[in-house]
């Protein structure tokens, strides 16, 4: 396995990820911005291959096995001093700004999804490692992360890593299909295995 930094020309691959770890969520947003012309997922894309911005290929590392990508982390360095939510924020995002909020300064991991094929060989555990690794790199005492409470086998991996759980928030689905009914934020300090 080798872990590498995302390059702008990896931007399918990204979006893949993104959306995968938080559920079609954000497919459902790039929907939304998009409209029914548009291409949601070259929206996603565009947003993954810029240079800058949270969800930007310059905070993604990807995790291959023979050359092929097999999973991805993304992350940042949190807000110190997280501002009020706007007042048009779309509610559905509310309950997430909220969490991220409670661990200010913290490094955000924010995508941490590996494709089924690539299930169980490591990676997940591999990139977990690597995301303190660049925490700690970046002069961060602490890790956070928000899980869905219906990923089971991500909730085992973190609480086995040292994560604890923090806060809850309920899941405001409005028209977003999803099963999960709540977001977990989970913390690490680090140093701490």
């Amino acid at each position: 396995m080798d872990i590498r930094k995302a390059r702008s020309s990896d931007a399918a691959h990204l979006v893949r990820f993104i959306n995968m770890a938080a559920d079609d969520l954000p497919l459902h947003f790039w929907r939304k911005t998009v409209g029914p012309d548009g291409d949601p997922w070259a929206f996603g894309q565009e947003r993954a291959a810029r240079e800058t911005g949270n969800f930007s290929y310059h905070n993604a590392w990807l995790a291959e096995i023979d050359g092929a990508v097999g999973a991805c982390l993304l992350g940042y360095a949190a807000e110190e001093e997280p501002g009020p939510i706007e007042s048009d924020t779309p509610p559905i995002f509310v309950p997430l700004l909220e969490l991220e909020a409670l661990a200010p300064g913290s490094w955000y991991l924010n995508v941490l999804a590996t494709y089924e094929a690539f299930r169980g060989k490591g990676l997940g555990s591999a990139l977990l490692t690597h995301a303190e690794a660049v925490a700690t790199a970046a002069g961060h005492d602490t890790i956070s992360l928000i899980a869905e409470d219906t990923h089971q086998d991500a909730l085992r991996l973190y609480t086995a890593k040292g994560y604890r759980e923090v806060a809850r928030r309920p899941v405001v689905k409005g028209d977003w299909d999803v099963d999960a009914s709540e977001w977990i934020l989970f913390t690490k300090p680090l140093g701490i295995s």
